[in-house]
């Protein structure tokens, strides 16, 4: 049995410990912490190293079960005794009809199909004749549509509402279109009003309807019908009814039409209108199939504003519940969506966070390891060039000619004392003489190999150094006159009798680098005299 703390691991299943090895090989937590947090993750690691590398905000698991609590549940339906005893089945007695559906119309544009050419000529006689019977039907039906009502032919009045007015003149306009003109022709006819006709397509308002669960309420108007006129002004138009649609919790969707447009006729003859005025209350019957929109109340003729205004409220009280139970789910279903997109997101964005600092991890390393090899190659360098450079040494003390002796003539030497720097003579100030044709650059090497030639048994050793192949040294020093102020170069062909003369007093000055010199001034400032000053 292993344990950490007072975490007993044996006690955990085989799935949590997996699960635990999993977040703590990403994580590196101890046990004792780890083992808390995924508890409450609900042992879900992707959650849980979301949790730890952002901090525990809101708990999603929580939010989810609050928000499953919280759901509105199908409200229950109550009926009373009579309505279940009709309801129930009987011996001998057929089941209750399902409600008829509600098709789907979308108007066809009407298409116009020429004969052959030789069929059109053979049939044009026929063709000539039907025209002017049709011409003067028509004229017939235009005289006797001025007659008043009760004296105008039933048949004639019949087939006016049927729609022979529909291919009479009529334009066919796009759905849209053909809603703009009924409602512009309804405000005409009846004036301002506030009933809110949907400015659309049927199929539109219908598929509207079934996306957003409510009624979809249609109205078919018939302009020859007499009852027409006194529906629309004393029923339709009422304030109870006005008031009653416009509600938002009725959630209703008024759709109007003309049956003599195509559209609206074409409803009529799908939805079985067989008398005018009609109205037809549809929506989505759960209990049919969650995908069908039914016919659930069919109004036609004249009524009053009480008595439609009670079909249509009793209607909707019968369907509301299911139609608020689908709601319900629907939101269900939409917080449970956003909740995964919620965790999915948090997800990845964890894991873009996660791939960034391996990114940046992987860079820094390799910064790092770039940086270790630039250091070691100017190290290896640098001791590279400090070897030429003492191999340099050795082989230029081996080629500086030796001070002149007594015997030479005085006019051929050049006598000077040169100061040099701290800690390259334990005098600090050397005397020698050289030849007035010494070139400045070997009085330099002289500065340079001062302390190897202070050995003479080392400098002999050294006869055998050779110089070092590429190589070019640099003087780290200069050297300069005081009095005046005058500095002399290394050159190589100018002598010490044209430059110096026959002696001088010469001060051998280090040449401190740039930076080296601005880390000087930043501890001069930092001094206690700079700061006395």
């Amino acid at each position: 049995m292993t344990s950490n703390g007072d975490i007993d691991i044996s006690q955990l299943s085989p799935d949590q410990q997996s699960v635990l090895e999993q977040y703590t090989q990403v994580t590196a937590q101890d046990i004792k912490d780890a083992v808390p947090l995924l508890e409450r993750s609900q042992w879900n690691v992707q959650i849980a190293i979301a949790k730890f590398f952002d901090g525990e905000g809101p708990d999603p698991v929580a939010e989810a079960v609050a928000a499953q609590d919280h759901i509105p549940r199908q409200a229950a339906r109550h009926e009373n005794l009579q309505e279940s005893f009709e309801m129930a089945p009987r011996p001998g007695r057929l089941p209750r009809a399902r409600p008829d559906p509600a098709p789907r119309i979308v108007p066809q544009p009407q298409t116009t199909h020429r004969p052959p050419f030789l069929l059109a000529i053979l049939f044009a006689p026929f063709n000539f004749g039907y025209r002017a019977f049709s011409t003067f039907f028509r004229t017939f039906m235009y005289i006797f549509a001025f007659l008043p009502p009760s004296i105008r032919p039933r048949a004639i009045t019949t087939n006016m509402t049927r729609g022979w007015k529909g291919t009479m003149g009529r334009r066919m306009l796009m759905p849209r279109d053909t809603a703009a003109r009924f409602k512009r022709e309804f405000e005409e006819e009846y004036g301002n009003n506030s009933m809110p006709f949907y400015e659309g397509g049927f199929a539109q308002a219908l598929d509207l309807a079934k996306k957003e669960l409510k009624f979809l309420l249609i109205v078919l108007m018939s302009p020859e019908h007499d009852d027409t006129e006194s529906f629309t002004r004393e029923t339709l138009l009422s304030p109870e009814i006005i008031a009653f649609v416009n509600d938002p919790a009725n959630n209703i969707i008024v759709w109007g039409g003309n049956v003599l447009d195509s559209e609206a006729y074409q409803v009529a003859a799908e939805y079985n209108c067989t008398k005018y005025p009609f109205s037809c209350l549809v929506c989505l019957t759960p209990k049919e199939g969650s995908t069908r929109m039914s016919i659930v109340k069919r109004l036609a003729g004249p009524l009053s504003p009480s008595n439609y205004l009670a079909e249509i409220q009793t209607a909707i009280h019968k369907y509301a519940p299911d139609l608020a139970a689908v709601r319900a789910e629907r939101s269900a279903q939409e917080v449970a969506r956003s909740l995964r997109t919620e965790q999915d997101s948090a997800y990845e964005r964890s894991l873009a966070r996660d791939r960034e600092r391996a990114r940046q991890r992987r860079e820094a390393e390799a910064a790092k390891v770039l940086a270790e090899k630039k250091a070691r190659e100017e190290a290896e360098a640098a001791e590279h060039r400090a070897r030429q450079c003492e191999q340099w040494r050795r082989w230029r003390t081996t080629t500086i000619s030796p001070e002149p002796d007594a015997k030479a003539d005085p006019k051929d030497i050049v006598r000077l004392a040169l100061k040099m720097p701290d800690g390259a003579s334990s005098a600090g100030r050397v005397i020698r003489k050289f030849a007035s044709e010494t070139t400045v650059e070997e009085l330099y090497a002289f500065v340079e190999c001062y302390d190897l030639l202070q050995n003479s048994e080392e400098a002999d050793e050294e006869k055998a150094a050779d110089k070092p192949e590429g190589y070019e040294h640099q003087y780290k020093f200069r050297i300069v006159s005081p009095m005046p102020r005058v500095v002399y170069e290394p050159d190589e062909t100018a002598t010490l009798g044209d430059k110096i003369g026959r002696s001088g007093n010469l001060i051998v000055e280090e040449i401190i680098p740039d930076d080296e010199e601005s880390d000087d001034e930043i501890v001069d400032e930092k001094s206690p005299l700079a700061a006395g000053a």
